[in-house]
């Protein structure tokens, strides 16, 4: 199978089948498992085509480098825990006796401050809050919904993000974009036309403060959490595991240095990622969590924790982390068959005969968001979108860099990120899942009604451009 055709309609089935199932059996893994088989018999490969498919899905630095990733972030979750660190936290906010809704808004703000990664964001911000948020009865589903709203939504609409230095590379030699600083001065017009991306972030805002009240079924696990104390549905099954959630402090009678373990890992987090964005231009997050971990580890063992009991939280984090990994396994996986199949190609032949002026930014945000909802990937959206939209917007400018343009390329940033931001294939919702340690499920249904609300605006926002054009 070629990436660069398409079987048509059945290319559309394998990640339908997933959501469906997903949502259908809450249960994520199995879904997918199913899901790649039956792509794999659709696709006329037979059984033995399915191991060959996790071969080549796995087998690359792209899946190497986040599940190298996640390893180290369960690893540093588990070591916060057995310092206290976490616990130390906790008591700092919990003495401030801050409100239900103060919470909810410093998650918020951690978030917005968190920008530079879209991983770092949703696994940072939950990890570090969630006993702060749980003391408070913020459901787990509202905390992984404010993680996962501040990390892939701001991280497009800031300029100096890997977000911003990928797309720039993509409109690089279309109309009159001919370098890098072109590339970027041209995106960093076009933010203020990604609706989606800026109404998602003011969003979480709006009903973290209560001006906006809850709705749908994030509005049920609120009411449950604050008037039956449950943080979490009964029977859920929360994207990380006991051993991750149970680790006691090491020393039961002192918490240690906060500063140490706690915001000296971070900074060094931090310094490294953006340091690295800024002299490299790529932020090294797998090698900033690597780098903190080994840190923290020198530093239990200098405060007096065995070297065994080290290892031992270690692994324990690890263990913690799998069942997002093994999420994570089957999402990769059937992502390379969507490729293979055509999956995204089929979705724009069959709409690319309607496009017009004043309808192709519409046209461009609800094909993009069909694309990364089904495949889970709003970089591989970005990749197949703007060649095809961005160059069919200049011929309808002329060439000048006008609205139809910025919208264009907004469009394609916005939908692309309305499916990584809430696809139950996506890698950051299963982060934001992760740090929340909520059932994966139970995020994205409680998450999609935000999400949908938005992208309608975004939608009726481009559509009333069109008419402007």
């Amino acid at each position: 199978m070629d990436g660069a055709t398409t079987v048509g309609f059945v290319s559309i089935l394998p990640p339908l089948i997933a959501i469906v199932l997903a949502f259908w059996t809450r249960d994520t893994i199995l879904s997918l498992a199913i899901a790649c088989v039956v792509g794999v018999l659709m696709a006329g490969e037979g059984l033995l085509g399915f191991p060959n498919l996790m071969k080549e899905a796995l087998g690359n630095a792209s899946f190497s480098w986040i599940f190298l990733l996640e390893i180290f972030i369960g690893i540093l979750i588990a070591f916060f825990q057995r310092t206290g660190a976490i616990q130390s936290f906790t008591d700092i906010i919990s003495n401030k006796n801050y409100s239900r809704k103060r919470i909810g808004m410093s998650t918020w703000f951690m978030g917005l401050f968190v920008f530079f990664s879209d991983y770092f964001s949703p696994v940072f911000v939950g990890s570090t809050m969630r006993k702060v948020t749980d003391k408070v009865k913020i459901s787990r589903e509202k905390l992984a919904y404010i993680c996962d709203s501040t990390s892939a939504p701001v991280s497009v609409i800031v300029p100096i993000t890997g977000w911003a230095v990928f797309i720039s590379g993509l409109l690089i030699g279309m109309g009159p974009i001919q370098n890098e600083a072109a590339a970027l001065d041209v995106f960093t017009k076009s933010i203020p036309f990604n609706f989606y991306a800026v109404f998602s972030v003011l969003l979480v805002g709006l009903v973290t403060s209560g001006i906006i009240k809850d709705f749908g079924p994030m509005k049920k696990a609120e009411k449950r959490a604050i008037t039956e104390g449950k943080l979490i549905r009964d029977n859920s099954d929360p994207l990380i595991s006991k051993e991750l959630t149970n680790i006691a402090p090491y020393f039961e009678d002192k918490l240690l240095s906060i500063t140490w373990n706690f915001f000296m890992p971070v900074l060094l987090i931090i310094v490294i990622a953006v340091g690295t964005y800024i002299g490299l231009g790529s932020a090294k997050t797998m090698e900033a969590f690597l780098a903190a971990a080994i840190f923290l580890g020198i530093v239990m063992r200098v405060q007096g924790i065995p070297v065994k009991d080290i290892m031992d939280t270690a692994m324990n984090g690890i263990k913690g982390i799998m069942p997002a990994v093994m999420i994570l396994v089957f999402a990769y996986t059937i992502n390379e068959l969507s490729e293979q199949m055509g999956t995204a190609n089929y979705l724009v032949q069959v709409t690319e005969s309607w496009l017009n002026p004043g309808l192709l930014p519409a046209i461009t945000f609800l094909l993009a968001a069909l694309i990364s909802f089904s495949t889970g990937t709003s970089w591989g959206t970005f990749g197949i979108m703007i060649p095809i939209a961005v160059p069919l917007a200049f011929s309808f400018a002329g060439g000048d860099v006008n609205t139809v343009v910025l919208a264009t390329i907004a469009a394609v940033a916005g939908g692309g990120v309305f499916g990584d931001h809430c696809s139950p294939l996506s890698d950051t919702t299963i982060l934001a899942s992760t740090g929340a340690a909520v059932d994966h499920i139970d995020h994205c249904r409680t998450q999609i009604p935000y999400a949908v609300v938005v992208g309608v605006i975004g939608l009726c926002i481009y559509l009333a451009l069109g008419l402007l054009v």
